[in-house]
């Protein structure tokens, strides 16, 4: 009887323990199995358990905006940060200045605190090559590449409002060629295109798999679940020009738990955090992490200079005239 009332004490115990665990809340945009990395790094870190929903980052900004009254999550992780610009813009977030990001360009921060930059990424182009063999093709190296009559209904990327990855695009070829051109280019583009997904990064998998010829996505994913994966995916960068990203986290305003939302983001921006990225082909901003040897840096492509507060707070409209004239267009 004492061993039983023993063994009955410890797992009420155990069961008080396990109950009484801090949890946060999070909606992140990073890839399922890449978000598990670092989330998984970080309650073994801390002890502080993770209740996440993965969305693309289109989607957790519409969830923030539905949640406004009643918000369930406290943390976005991961995502452009031209996307949480917009979620700063519509009152969505609130500030935090983490004691780890003091270091950080202000190129890479919201000065007032409201988003902090954690990982940099550049737009690519992944290629099946044994396609482009068979169609006497080279892999596209700039975006009017991509109109070659080789590749019509030979292209997959995603839809702007539902993908951090393609506002991205977007935005980028607006940089690029300016507005009203940028739309110019899109509508050829439209044509060439077999299908619009809800990620970023689901082309790269029907590029591999051989279902398209060519996906538009960042490079970190195109090498991680393309090249890495044995599949036959060469990456490129278009030579004219590549849009980037700055991924980002920040504190939803009004979330349950701020306190623990500040602690993920001061342990992400740690060297022995951001070293874990090199799983995924990633460059971190902090200058003392590991940078993994393949990855694409931005100072190795010739990237477009973005304006992220602009595209931040344009983006509702930008989307709009999207979808009135490339999706519902002619």
């Amino acid at each position: 009887m004492k061993k039983a009332t023993l063994l009955l004490l410890g797992v009420l115990i155990l069961a008080t323990l396990v109950i009484s665990a801090p949890v946060l809340h999070m909606y992140t945009a990073l890839d399922v199995n890449e978000a598990k990395i670092y989330i998984e790094a970080f309650e073994k870190a801390t002890g502080i358990k993770v209740d996440w929903v993965r969305m693309s980052s289109g989607e957790v900004l519409a969830r923030l905006e539905a949640e406004r009254n009643n918000p369930r999550a406290s943390i976005w992780f991961g995502g452009p940060a031209v996307d949480q610009i917009a979620a700063k813009n519509k009152g969505l977030l609130e500030p935090y200045k983490s004691p780890n990001a003091w270091s950080l360009d202000l190129a890479f921060k919201d000065y007032d605190g409201y988003w902090t930059g954690f990982y940099l990424g550049v737009i690519g182009f992944a290629s099946n090559t044994k396609q482009l063999e068979e169609l006497g093709v080279e892999a596209p190296t700039s975006w009017l590449d991509l109109l070659k009559p080789e590749f019509k209904g030979r292209i997959s990327v995603a839809y702007p409002y539902t993908s951090g990855t393609s506002y991205t695009i977007l935005a980028g070829l607006i940089a690029l060629m300016g507005e009203d051109e940028a739309f110019d280019y899109y509508k050829k583009l439209n044509k060439q295109i077999h299908h619009y997904n809800k990620s970023g990064s689901a082309c790269v998998t029907q590029v591999g798999l051989g279902e398209v010829t060519v996906g538009i996505a960042f490079a970190h994913d195109v090498i991680k679940k393309g090249v890495s994966k044995g599949y036959p995916v060469k990456l490129t960068v278009p030579e004219d020009g590549t849009s980037y990203e700055i991924g980002a986290m920040s504190v939803i305003k009004g979330g349950p738990e701020p306190e623990l939302a500040h602690k993920f983001i001061d342990w992400m921006l740690t060297a022995e955090a951001q070293s874990l990225m090199k799983n995924w082909y990633r460059v971190p901003l902090n200058p003392d992490a590991e940078v993994v040897e393949g990855a694409v840096k931005i100072t190795d492509v010739n990237v477009i200079p973005l304006d992220f507060v602009y595209f931040g707070q344009q983006k509702d409209r930008l989307i709009e005239r999207w979808k009135t004239e490339i999706q519902y267009g002619d």
